[in-house]
């Protein structure tokens, strides 16, 4: 699978962000904390909520401001094969 660029994208992983749900709730903080106070835009949101990439920058920043490691934050999942 190529990009518009024509750089690969992974085949078998893709990300999850359940991890940073998880620290959002301990830290006592929202999705919205992250649009207001980090200024994340709403598209950048909406791609974590759909399992999309997003920049490792926009990564950093959320661990930053939650204080966390990487892995609190996003976690790689296997994409399963569907049957067709």
């Amino acid at each position: 699978m190529e990009t518009a660029k024509g750089r690969r994208k992974p085949e078998r992983l893709k990300p999850s962000y359940k991890p940073m749900e998880i620290t959002l709730i301990k830290r006592d903080k929202t999705r919205t904390d992250l649009r207001r106070e980090l200024k994340i835009s709403p598209s950048t949101l909406a791609k974590m909520s759909n399992g999309e990439f997003v920049a490792l920058d926009v990564i950093a920043l959320i661990c930053e401001y939650l204080d966390c490691k990487i892995e609190e934050v996003v976690e790689f999942i296997e994409i399963k094969e569907t049957a067709n």
